[in-house]
């Protein structure tokens, strides 16, 4: 690893690498375009320097040289670092990682004569030298081995900001840089999932990048920025943007959702759309369904998951009890009737045992069908659960809830018996209660009438949360006493395995082949 060193008192920011009589080797960032935007020390450097390099494609004009043009003096000794490609089209042997990788060598052994020699390089960089610049691939081969200094500069994107002339990010808000290059699929799911976004390298890019803010529902939000403080800038709404017009130095903004006005929205136009939340907190929700909540005028739902979604400006948060479902779904229903966009939370998979049933019941009132409902998945308790224990869910399974509030108890016995008889594995939910304390041991009882004493059984408790245990015992030693409403139960079936590996571990997992005989 290089040497830190401490501040010089000419404004260093400090160095890498050993002097050893050798040159010194300057990142120096230029900011995004005005030159009347380049800090006090990158001036200072480029008058400094004995060498001044520069990345340009082939034909020999170079944005960053032009941006301190005005600072290169005659005598300065100018090394062009031309590209050999700016497109992945390309015969190298390599490939066209192959080429730049070749050529990135061949520029920092140019600029290692230099240092050699004794000169001072100053290696110019639009923006920041360590911000998506060309100077960081010269830095990793360069900066162990010579006293190095990076020079920041105005990034584009604090640029663009300040051409719309909008907040980028305030208070808890995440800001997500993303280039164009991802793939589509991966920007409409980042996109979704974030508060503020910008997106650069566009240009080829931008019919993609469009796409993406679109499937993500952002583009209302979106804007443009072109060539942002030099010759050319272009500002507006990126939904307006004509394609064939965009250049590479461009970038697309969302900008702060804070102080934005709540939309206006038909009456009619609304939706509902009811997300899962997975098991715990914010590490188990999707990126779709990071985006709904988001996009949300309104969030409704037990005040226990409410609690698990972020609080964001101008959304309105309606929390309730965890009895009234119906009540619940009907409220979020008229919410929408009226325009608005709704989320309604559920625990981990809004199908499993959860919201969207309740919701798609009043939803299918004659009052309801033309309001729009979507459901979005979410890690259920017995994914997350087995995942922490192996994989007892490796072969067929059954999920079955032990709560007799909505359904006999002999319905749940015969259930037990049908699905322990074809030798299923059994996930068990809402297995007891503070009212419900003899359900887990009646279905103990049952099932050791067709499964060994010795089968694992998981329990899964607050799986995610700050109180998580898993832990696997025999199924003749279950103790009811161990098991809460916050609890699952994972029931192997005849041939789920239960080992310790030689770290010590405890693992379960049931095998996907099931023997002939």
């Amino acid at each position: 690893m290089p040497e830190q060193q401490q501040t010089d008192g000419t404004g260093s920011t400090g160095s890498t690498g050993s002097t050893g009589g050798t040159g010194r080797l300057y990142g120096v960032g230029l900011g995004p375009g005005d030159p009347a935007l380049m800090t006090v020390r990158a001036v200072q450097i480029i008058g400094e320097a004995d060498v001044i390099a520069y990345h340009s494609a082939r034909h020999g004009r170079s944005i960053a040289r032009s941006i301190a043009a005005q600072y290169i003096r005659a005598d300065h000794i100018e090394e062009a670092l031309v590209y050999p490609v700016t497109t992945e089209t390309t015969d190298h042997p390599g490939g066209y990682r192959g080429a730049l990788d070749e050529f990135y060598a061949e520029a920092a052994a140019r600029l290692a004569v230099h240092l050699d020699a004794g000169r001072t390089v100053a290696v110019l960089a639009e923006g920041d030298p360590l911000f998506y610049g060309s100077y960081q691939h010269m830095h990793k081969r360069l900066a162990d081995r010579y006293d190095t200094e990076v020079i920041p500069g105005v990034t584009s994107v604090s640029a663009a900001a300040a051409r719309l002339g909008t907040p980028l990010v305030e208070g808890e808000e995440v800001l997500t840089i993303l280039p164009g290059t991802l793939p589509e699929e991966e920007l409409t799911a980042r996109l979704a999932a974030t508060d503020s976004a910008v997106v650069m390298k566009l240009g080829r890019t931008f019919p993609a990048v469009r796409r993406a803010f679109e499937a993500s529902g952002r583009l209302p939000e979106a804007r443009y920025v072109e060539r942002a403080t030099m010759a050319g800038e272009r500002t507006g709404v990126l939904a307006d943007t004509d394609a064939g017009s965009v250049p590479y130095f461009a970038v697309a903004v969302l900008p702060s959702r804070i102080d934005a006005p709540r939309p206006e929205r038909a009456p009619g136009s609304g939706e509902v759309v009811v997300v899962g939340t997975g098991p715990a907190g914010p590490l188990w929700l999707t990126p779709e369904t990071r985006g709904a909540l988001a996009a949300a005028d309104d969030v409704v739902g037990y005040t226990t998951y409410l609690d698990r979604v972020p609080v964001r400006p101008g959304q309105q948060r309606h929390g309730s009890d965890n009895k009234v479902e119906s009540e619940r779904a009907e409220f979020a229903l008229d919410l929408a009737r009226r325009g608005c966009r709704v989320a309604v939370v559920s625990g981990g998979d809004p199908g499993v045992f959860a919201m969207a049933t309740a919701v798609l019941e009043v939803a299918s009132q004659d009052a309801y069908t033309d309001i729009a409902v979507r459901v979005l998945p979410g890690v259920t308790a017995a994914n997350a659960a087995a995942a922490r224990a192996g994989a007892p869910l490796g072969h067929d399974y059954a999920t079955i809830s032990l709560s007799d509030r909505l359904k006999p108890w002999e319905v749940i016995a015969g259930r037990l018996r049908a699905a322990a008889t074809a030798d299923l594995v059994m996930a068990l939910y809402n297995p007891g209660s503070r009212s419900r304390t003899w359900q887990v041991g009646k279905a103990r009882d049952l099932l050791l009438e067709h499964r060994s004493p010795d089968t694992p059984v998981v329990l899964g408790r607050d799986v995610g949360g700050p109180a998580e245990s898993v832990r696997t015992v025999r199924l003749a030693d279950l103790d009811p006493a161990e098991v809460d409403m916050r609890t699952i139960l994972i029931v192997g079936s005849s041939q789920t395995r239960w080992v310790r590996r030689g770290d010590g571990e405890q693992i379960v997992w049931t095998p996907r082949r099931y023997p002939e005989d």
